[in-house]
């Protein structure tokens, strides 16, 4: 509603021929509330606003103009209209369009992973996610219900792990909001998917242990089906235990993780944090590889990765570049390593610099030993890594 009638000049016109004594008894208030309200010295509260509207037969007018007082932005009105109506829409049945139309925003959100910065994308999940919550607030079927809830997972998910890439400690609060929303919508295989997702939390954490634990719960909630968490939790698994020194065990679950690739379906095999293809196994395997200190075969994968990769998806092709510049390092040359580093952090745009990115950067420069720090080209590499990032 639009107006420049204030609230008191709206409870005056109302009020009409009742004394101020008679509205203050219909509305369970003191006189001089009323009569404050009306010369503008009080604010109504929303409570108010809604008792007075009751007593005086206003039918919303009082609610409205408390909510939207005049000279309330535009914008804000637009955005009060949109979430009134959303909740209208939300209040009816739910078809099979709507539905898949759920669905097909969070099959879009997991692909935008790949290519928009986190702080735009953050954005929107959290919109999308604030217009699911108020769909489940009202009563649906059972399977539906269960849809709705499965998506409202897999957004979780997403939020999750764009908190991750920033650096933001309320990622563990939303993969405890995943793995509720899909028990409840009894889908093992979105929660072994987001368990799949949370133990990348926990090995950039440097908890390695907790790492490899929750990848193979989400290999053992897969229960051998092919399953995109089968295939993102065994290169996980791989990584944990190539950091761990552990190459039987890196081995065994590279092995494990080519395996699932190649049983899932061509609707699953996608660029999306919610699918899982082969520059994905390419990249994490080099990372594995790397982190062995084989830089033959890090190199090899490191090479299929990104003539895999799109050149939309930075944030993987800098890491990939990053892992590659540590082999640089343990190969003999960290001023080389330091370069490409340097080279891969400036062609990123700021917008991409994620906390994530320069995590793993600032882990290459300090892993330089000795008297190799002071190298001018490892020396440039801290430089860069102080400038603005996108956290």
């Amino acid at each position: 509603m639009m107006t420049s009638e204030s609230f008191g000049q709206a409870l005056r016109r109302l009020r009409g021929s009742l004394s101020v004594r008679d509205v203050a008894a219909l509305a369970h208030c003191g006189k001089s509330m009323i009569s404050d309200l009306e010369n503008g010295k009080r604010q109504p509260t929303a409570a108010m606003a809604q008792s007075l509207d009751a007593a005086l037969s206003g039918h919303g007018q009082l609610i409205d103009i408390a909510a939207h007082p005049p000279g309330t932005p535009t914008t804000v009105l637009a955005a009060d209209l949109r979430a009134t109506f959303a909740d209208q829409l939300a209040e009816g049945p739910m078809t099979s369009a709507s539905l898949d139309e759920w669905e097909f925003t969070v099959a879009r959100h997991g692909r935008a992973t790949r290519y928009r910065p986190e702080q735009d994308l953050l954005a929107d999940l959290l919109a999308d996610f604030a217009d699911l919550r108020t769909v489940l607030d009202h009563r649906h079927p059972p399977a539906i219900r269960r849809r709705l809830l499965s998506s409202a997972a897999r957004i979780s998910g997403l939020l999750a792990l764009t908190l991750l890439k920033l650096d933001d400690p309320g990622a563990r609060d939303w993969w405890r909001t995943g793995r509720a929303a899909a028990a409840q919508a009894e889908d093992r295989a979105v929660l072994a998917w987001i368990y799949a997702q949370e133990s990348y939390q926990l090995y950039y954490s440097g908890d390695l242990f907790g790492a490899v634990e929750l990848s193979i719960r989400a290999q053992e909630l897969a229960g051998g089906l092919p399953c995109v968490a089968d295939a993102l939790a065994a290169p996980l698994e791989a990584r944990a235990h190539a950091l761990a020194g552990h190459r039987d065990q890196t081995m065994d679950a590279l092995r494990r993780a080519e395996t699932a690739l190649l049983r899932l379906s061509p609707e699953d095999r996608q660029p999306s944090a919610l699918g899982y293809d082969e520059a994905q196994l390419a990249f994490h395997a080099g990372n594995a590889w790397t982190a062995l200190h084989e830089t033959d075969r890090a190199w090899e994968q490191q090479e299929r990765a990104l003539e895999l990769y799109p050149d939309e998806n930075r944030t993987d092709r800098t890491l990939i570049l990053l892992d590659r510049a540590a082999c640089l390092a343990w190969d003999g040359d960290p001023g080389a390593g330091a370069q490409l580093a340097t080279e891969a952090i400036v062609a990123l745009p700021v917008e991409h610099r994620s906390p994530l990115v320069l995590y793993r950067a600032r882990d290459l420069a300090v892993s330089v030993p000795g008297t190799n720090r002071q190298l001018p080209e490892v020396r440039v590499l801290r430089e860069v890594l102080a400038l603005p990032s996108a956290g």
